[in-house]
This record gives structure tokens, sequence and C-alpha cells, in this order.
């Protein structure tokens, strides 16, 4: 279960605010955002099927919130302290990513990305400019709000056809419950699993 939300999570928020290059690199105010989830081509078979996503970012503490498919756990990630953490509220534990990982979510551009402005376009009733993103590892797009917000993300493998991987369904402006964006206390820690998508190897 530990490697599947890691996996899903470090998905999902590599998708969010790096895969583009507006002025706004992250949100610029508070907000919540729901998302349709799609699995990207070759992901398996359980995967498959729209699920939902759910962020909340925090403006004036760098901090975010994510809660991928699954219902498994969330994320954590303080962008000013290059730091995030997954919970698990049902074992009432933690686990800090490791620091590929974090980078990956936090990165402002992505290294070797190319970046061209495409047209405009509305996702769940709020405006958005599309990019065009090219890196080594394939193509994409996001739409992007003037602010700073993911409304919608698509990815493209070499050699393959375009998916959806994530479209915003509902986006809600306004202050974000501290409490929510604050790993419960009493909550105790725990390692990375060997093996686990960045993990450091075994001793």
């Amino acid at each position: 279960m530990i490697r599947t939300l890691a996996s899903t999570a470090a998905l999902a928020l590599v998708a969010l605010p790096a895969l583009a290059q507006p002025a706004n690199m992250q949100p610029t105010r508070d907000v919540t955002v729901t998302y349709r989830m799609n699995a990207p081509a070759g992901a398996p078979a359980a995967a498959a099927g729209p699920q939902e996503m759910r962020m909340a970012f925090s403006a004036s503490t760098g901090r975010q919130r994510v809660d991928p498919p699954g219902n498994m756990g969330w994320m954590l990630i303080d962008r000013r302290a290059n730091t995030a953490v997954m919970v698990m509220d049902a074992q009432r534990t933690t686990m800090a990513m490791p620091p590929a990982t974090v980078a990956a979510m936090t990165q402002g551009v992505p290294p070797g990305a190319t970046f061209t402005r495409q047209g405009t376009a509305t996702v769940a009733g709020t405006a958005c400019t599309e990019w065009n993103v090219a890196t080594p590892q394939g193509n994409g797009t996001s739409c992007i709000t003037e602010d700073g917000v993911l409304l919608r993300a698509t990815a493209t493998p070499p050699g393959g056809t375009a998916t959806t991987v994530m479209e915003a369904t509902q986006v809600n402006y306004g202050p974000v419950d501290a409490a929510r964006l604050t790993v419960p206390q009493g909550y105790s820690a725990m390692q990375m699993p060997a093996g686990a998508p960045g993990a450091a190897p075994a001793r």
C-alpha cells in the first residue's frame, strides 16, 4: 500500500505547477482544486479508469496538501522548506519523501524542457492558458491560470499518444484551514521501504 501511494502521489505531483512555464509557477492565492485523474498509457490495469484527487494550497505559507486517489493517505509538501511528507492517518504514521522525489514535486522547470505558448481554454469554469512542454522523456501540455493554478495536464510519451493525466472538475478560491496543512500530533515517523521509488539502498 505504501509503495502504491508513493507512486501515485509522485505521478500526480510531478504534473502540478512544475509542468508549465507561465508567469506564475505556483498559485498566488489560496485555492482548493478537485481533479479527475486518468492513468497514463502503460500504467497497470489496476490504475485504469478515472479517479479523484484533491489539492489545497496556501499562498501565505507555501504549503500544499494532495489527497491522491484511493484514500490511502495524503501528502504534505512545504515548497519553502523543500520537504514532502506522506501522512497515513489510519496507521497514525508519516514518511518523509527522499530528496529526488521532493525535487520532482517542487522543481520549477524540468531539466531540458522547452515551452511553447498555445491558445487559451476554460476548464471547470476557469480560464487558463495552454502551454506545450517538450522534455527528453516526452511531450505534454498544461493549462495554467494567470494566478498559477494547474487546471489540466496531458502527457505524450515518446512514440505514444496523448493522454489527459489530470483535469480540474472544481476550483474554489479561499482560505485553507491551517489544520489541513499540518501533520497531527502524536504520529510516528517511519522509513521509506527498501525498493520503493527513491528509497535509499539497503545496507
